[in-house]
């Protein structure tokens, strides 16, 4: 490292910076050997990837982004004013200079009258070209030349006993998959796949007689590229799908099914399926938003300014907690203290969930209903036991019980009256008899 770095005070580094840096000078030194063979030599990039045992792909990736003033040259791509990362070395759609230097002459030849009588292999060989890559060139890139050499042709009984366009087997073989295309958002290895054909006969199909369809789905791609909040199956600026690949939703596969179809928490899904908390979070969070929101109680229009805390209402693991609880609360009345206290809960924060989530209940609490369908408070049926029994079995008069047991006497005959008019009917009769 000292060559690279003997210019440089690494000591007033971070840690994070320094260990970057680090990585740069490996990458360097990876290539170092592949890059001078590419400035120095003619050597093809498979060549000089085989030879310094490196992978092609990479090596042109780092070719690309470290050293593309040289990939230039090599396209025999010049500029002056313009900054090499923003010349594009092959554009989509469109001839390389080296594609076009090569069959340049040959074109032109087709493209006279002077070469007419020549089919486009004759005129290949000619000029020291493959027919078949000739051909295909000009499929993609000269179709008009293509036509109007058929139409010259035909109308000079120049026949040369050789069917020029598509193929009709071939129309039927892909047929299915160019409408696939053209309709959905797959790729072509995928649709290939699904149709069983050749990933490259499909694509050469569609850049020879398909253009429209290719047009269509580079205007599609462009669209997409400038679209900010994408969803989950959306189409991509590259082609791709907007959407986890599968490896992750295979690893995430059982607790994701646990997320959606329990009320286990967090902790307890990432400790039963083994995945990492934060990295399971972050799945769920931009692949599942849809559950998350589930889970929070959360419904209606939501933005990317919307507080998630503030919007969320009944959270299923909160409400799986209280389930049973509030079930037996319903089944069987009592103090919301007592409730709290046998299952194990705080019972402030048991009444402020009832108040706000159960409010029928929170109204109840405290309270049991009579066969009149009427509620009386445990409290005051407590407080005011003792009187009652006196006043249901024997004939002293409320008043003096109320006195007796310094109860007042207009809370005691509020009661009795509004929620047990049956001891008052048992004490009337009580009366009668001792008339």
């Amino acid at each position: 490292m000292k060559p690279y770095l003997s210019f440089i005070d690494i000591s007033t580094f971070s840690e994070k910076e320094r260990i970057l840096l680090q990585k740069r000078y490996a990458l360097h030194k990876k290539y170092e050997k592949a890059v001078n063979l590419y400035i120095d030599t003619d050597m093809t990039q498979k060549a000089i990837a085989e030879k310094c045992n490196v992978s092609l792909a990479g090596l042109g990736n780092y070719l690309r982004r470290y050293w593309r003033e040289q990939v230039l040259i090599r396209h025999h791509i010049y500029v002056d004013d313009v900054e090499p990362d923003k010349v594009k070395i092959i554009a989509a759609g469109t001839q390389s200079i080296k594609a076009h230097d090569k069959y340049k002459e040959a074109i032109a030849a087709c493209d006279s009258l002077t070469y007419i009588e020549f089919n486009i292999s004759q005129i290949a060989r000619k000029f020291g070209l493959n027919g078949t890559a000739l051909a295909n060139y000009m499929r993609i890139h000269c179709q008009d030349t293509l036509v109007w050499r058929e139409k010259i042709r035909h109308k000079l009984g120049i026949n040369d006993n050789v069917h020029h366009g598509v193929r009709p087997e071939c129309v039927s073989q892909y047929a299915e998959a160019v409408e696939m295309y053209r309709e959905s958002n797959r790729t072509i290895p995928e649709i290939a796949e699904l149709c069983n054909v050749s990933e490259g006969g499909l694509s050469q199909h569609l850049r020879f007689y398909h253009k429209d369809v290719l047009k269509q789905k580079k205007e599609e791609r462009q669209k997409a590229q400038h679209k900010k909040n994408k969803t989950v199956g959306d189409l991509m600026g590259n082609g791709g799908i907007y959407g986890p690949i599968s490896e992750t939703e295979e690893k995430y596969k059982e607790a994701l099914a646990l997320y959606k179809g329990t009320s286990l928490t967090m902790k307890e899904i990432v400790s039963q399926t083994g995945v990492p908390v934060e990295a399971f979070r972050f799945y769920i969070h931009k692949w599942h938003k849809d559950l998350v929101y589930e889970r929070l109680g959360i419904s209606g229009e939501i933005n990317e300014n919307t507080d998630l805390r503030k919007a969320r209402k009944r959270m299923k693991t909160v409400a799986a907690k209280y389930e049973k609880a509030i079930e037996s609360l319903k089944l069987n009345p009592r103090p919301v203290s007592k409730v709290a206290e046998e299952y194990g809960f705080n019972p402030e924060v048991f009444r402020n969930y009832l108040h706000k989530h159960e409010p029928e209940l929170a109204k109840q609490q405290g309270m049991r209903m009579t066969e009149n369908g009427k509620y009386i408070s445990f409290r005051a049926e407590e407080k005011y036991a003792q009187a009652i029994e006196l006043y249901n079995t024997t004939t002293e008069s409320l008043k003096s019980i109320a006195k007796r047991l310094n109860i007042k006497y207009n809370s005691l005959g509020g009661f009795v009256r509004r929620n047990r008019p049956d001891v008052i009917m048992n004490h009337n009769n009580l009366l009668k008899d001792l008339e």
